[in-house]
């Protein structure tokens, strides 16, 4: 009876999925399906088991037990390019491209049409321009890839995965993590194009305010368990979140005051023509939360870049505890009590193919040193008091980085620049592709920073979060600061206005 539903109602069925590591039960007897021509949403925290089963559905990992079937068959694939092949295709958080190719060669990659041997460009060029005909797609075959914005990258990928490889299995993973809201507009609407045209959709999300736009299906998934497969609109977000955390979480954004003492960073005048910012200056005090505000590309990251070493700046001054600092480098930063957890933590603040361990103590080896020797010991003790903190979710600090969640690689980040003692905290897109539950604890620790006495500094697009955690906050518009709100001006409206080069009511 069974069998009979698999192949008439699913174009996905799994069956009994169980996936263990060393140390890790990541799948736990998981069973649900996926009908054809649907958009199904996968909701979990991070470690939920999400992209665990995806990798198995793609081909990149083989499941210890249990059944994939695919129209009724089973199917198991020996790696991604054989899923692919087979007509399974997924796309990835951190986009998989060339720079240095061009949309041509990109879009026929490992299928190029060949003569007597050897590659035949002029057929290259002709099919590519037959497939970007044919998606209304306005590139020029030539251009480089690195030319290219994040959506139109993302849209090539997807059209190589659909046209060249001839998929009607397409996993999107975080699709919408880089792009602003016209770009997720226009994904969205090429969405609803392959649905159209009979292409089941597996999307990963962690964004209440886009699932619903675009779901027919919802599946929950919590610790490597199947919890809930229905109708999208059969939930809400209360019932997600319930579900996800396996608890109700009464204060999205659990924000305390704390009374603001001394300036402990002041920023005056700072320029740079390098990173286009124009006369920049604002002061974070002891205990406060401070938040720069604007729309991508406005100058917010170009400042803390500047301020935490990274880029250069030829006028203006920075202070710390009222005496001026002279920031060349990220280690005269970190010299002076500054730390940054960047907007991309697999490329500026990890090293992924090394442990927990040595990931926390990088920042901060003198301390763990002794006549230029580490000490293995005092190093495993200190590491262990920041990993019991920040409840990291390993079996052990000896973890490779690459093999956690999201949110416990930002836990590694933030455990790391803690280990330094800052005096003042830049934390560049914090909760960015890590779940609702994992923000909560990073919001939590946020606030317990504060009261410790650490000034923070906080970028994020999300406005309901800015809004929810900031005590204070500047918004910027072409390299320049347009305005300061305080907490009870904070409102969407206000932000919007500066981040556009307006003025905002005032109270």
């Amino acid at each position: 009876m069974r069998q009979a539903l698999v192949n008439e109602d699913y174009k996905i069925w799994f069956e009994h999925i169980t996936m263990a590591f060393p140390g890790v039960l990541a799948l736990d007897d998981v069973s649900f399906g996926i009908k054809k021509g649907t958009v199904h949403i996968m909701m979990g925290e991070n470690g939920a088991g999400k992209s665990t089963l995806m990798k198995i559905l793609n081909g990149s990992y083989i499941q210890t037990d249990g059944k994939v079937m695919i129209s009724g068959k089973e199917a198991r694939f020996k790696s991604a390019l054989d899923a692919e092949a087979n007509g399974v295709a997924m796309i990835y958080q951190e986009l998989q491209y060339l720079p240095d190719f061009t949309v041509e060669k990109y879009l026929m990659m490992c299928r190029e049409p060949r003569k007597l041997g050897f590659i035949n460009w002029r057929a290259v060029t002709k099919e590519a321009e037959k497939i970007l005909k044919d998606e209304d797609l306005q590139y020029d075959p030539k251009e480089t890839m690195r030319n290219l914005t994040v959506s139109d990258i993302q849209l090539l990928e997807i059209t190589r995965a659909i046209k060249a490889n001839k998929v009607d299995i397409l996993i999107m993973d975080e699709p919408t993590s880089a792009l602003s809201n016209a770009e997720v507009d226009r994904l969205f609407a090429n969405i609803q194009k392959l649905k159209e045209r009979g292409i089941t959709i597996i999307y990963i999300s962690h964004k209440m305010d886009e699932i619903f736009r675009i779901a027919d299906y919802i599946t929950v998934m919590r610790d490597g368990k199947h919890i809930e497969t229905a109708p999208a609109a059969d939930f809400t977000n209360e019932s997600l979140v319930k579900m996800m955390v396996g608890r109700e979480l009464s204060n999205t954004y659990p924000k305390e005051h704390v009374e603001p003492g001394n300036v402990v960073l002041e920023v005056e005048g700072l320029t740079s023509s390098y990173n286009k910012l124009k006369d920049v200056s604002f002061k974070v005090r002891k205990g406060e939360i401070l938040g720069l505000g604007g729309l991508m590309g406005a100058g917010r990251t170009e400042t803390v870049r500047c301020i935490f070493g990274l880029d250069p700046f030829e006028a203006g001054r920075v202070k710390v505890d009222g005496r001026e600092v002279h920031i060349r480098n990220v280690e005269d930063a970190v010299r002076s009590g500054i730390a940054m957890a960047s907007e991309d933590r697999r490329r500026f603040g990890l090293i992924m193919c090394r442990d927990i361990r040595e990931n926390i103590s990088i920042s901060s080896l003198k301390k763990v040193s002794a006549l230029h020797f580490l000490n293995k010991k005092k190093e495993k003790n200190m590491v262990a008091a920041f990993f019991g903190q920040l409840k990291i979710k390993a079996p052990g600090d000896e973890m490779i980085v690459q093999n956690l969640s999201g949110g416990n690689q930002q836990k590694v980040v933030l455990a790391k620049w803690l280990m330094s003692d800052p005096k003042v905290l830049i934390l560049d897109e914090p909760t960015r592709g890590i779940d609702v539950g994992a923000k909560y604890e990073i919001y939590k620790l946020m606030v317990e920073l504060a009261k410790q006495g650490i000034a923070i500094v906080m970028i994020s697009s999300e406005l309901p979060e800015f809004i929810g955690m900031c005590d204070r906050a500047y918004v910027m518009y072409g390299g320049r600061i347009t305005g300061e709100l305080t907490r009870e001006e904070m409102t969407q409206e206000n932000i919007v206005m500066l981040s556009t080069g307006g003025e905002h009511e005032t109270n």
